[in-house]
């Protein structure tokens, strides 16, 4: 827990969250559930398992913070500027320590359009390598569709990485801990970060852990089949998904995520095998797995054409 001196009495709390300009802002229940201190100085908001909304305004994600002796760093800011300056008050209600880094996971708008209500607080955008192309390449398209969804006042800015994690990962200090971000190759997207906390034994993975929400393929099946691996072999005893509870044991919450990737992957071998055709392989490939997850029907689909794509120039 975050030592009571550290925690900043009601008035300097409102005075905080008016600097946020959250009267500003709809009023909904989007974050109204509040972060969980999941461990000592690292606080998380459980995404909901739905799609953005103008009730969500696309707070969807697991999101959070973790405070150091020197600074806080913001692991994924949320889902549009609005969910952002929410999680930006949630700080705020617990320290006034610089926010000096706002780590954005990938490219996906639920877990990187917070970003913009982080921009007066000057800190460092930490991303992939291969995330500025990324944001370039679909960057204006997800702001225009997030603003027909959530409303145009509540989406906010494309924030481009102004530090970028390469092959060798990086470690950022907050003066009491450091934190280890890996740049994956492609898997779940194909800018993936991932960070760990080796002293604490915690590990964020962002959304190359998915857990009861049906995951999402917009990289490599191949490639995050192989992540996961990598992600278990790391050894840490908890980790925060990138949608689901807060905080999980690894190798438990690994194993229905990998049995579905290798699910997908068998069955739409079989298919480009058989000949079918990627529109009736949509249909079918991975069907057995619709009880295990949320969502399953948004998203199998759009899956297998993907899985389609890569595995039938194997």
């Amino acid at each position: 827990m975050i030592p009571a001196r550290d925690i900043l009495p009601t008035t300097r709390r409102g005075a905080l969250l008016g600097a946020a300009c959250l009267c500003c802002l709809p009023a909904a229940g989007w974050a109204s559930t509040g972060v969980e201190e999941v461990a000592p100085g690292v606080f998380i908001r459980r995404g909901p398992d739905a799609e953005a909304d103008r009730e969500n305004l696309g707070g969807i994600a697991n999101i959070g913070f973790v405070i150091g002796r020197d600074a806080v760093l913001v692991t994924d800011p949320g889902g549009s500027r609005a969910d952002g300056a929410w999680l930006r008050g949630e700080i705020r209600a617990l320290t006034d320590r610089p926010i000096r880094h706002v780590v954005i996971s990938h490219v996906h708008p639920d877990h990187a359009f917070g970003a913009g209500a982080f921009l007066a607080d000057e800190p460092e955008f930490v991303g992939h390598a291969a995330l500025t192309p990324a944001l370039a390449a679909r960057g204006d398209f997800y702001r225009e569709r997030l603003a027909e969804i959530l409303g145009a006042e509540a989406v906010g800015p494309v924030v481009m990485p102004t530090r970028e994690v390469g092959a060798d990962g990086t470690v950022i200090d907050l003066g009491d801990r450091r934190l280890r971000l890996h740049a994956h190759p492609a898997a779940h997207t194909t800018c993936d970060l991932s960070m760990l906390d080796a002293e604490a034994g915690l590990l964020f993975p962002a959304d190359l852990l998915f857990v009861g929400r049906v995951p999402s393929l917009d990289g490599s099946l191949t490639g995050w089949l192989g992540e996961l691996d990598a992600l278990e072999a790391l050894g840490a005893r908890q980790a925060v998904p990138g949608h689901g509870p807060a905080l999980v044991e690894p190798g438990p919450a690994i194993a229905p995520l990998r049995r579905y990737l290798a699910t997908l992957a068998e069955e739409v071998r079989a298919a480009i095998a058989a000949g079918q055709p990627i529109g009736a392989a949509a249909r079918t490939a991975a069907a057995g797995e619709r009880g295990n997850w949320t969502l399953f029907d948004d998203y199998n689909g759009r899956n297998v054409t993907q899985a389609y794509k890569e595995l039938e120039w194997e």
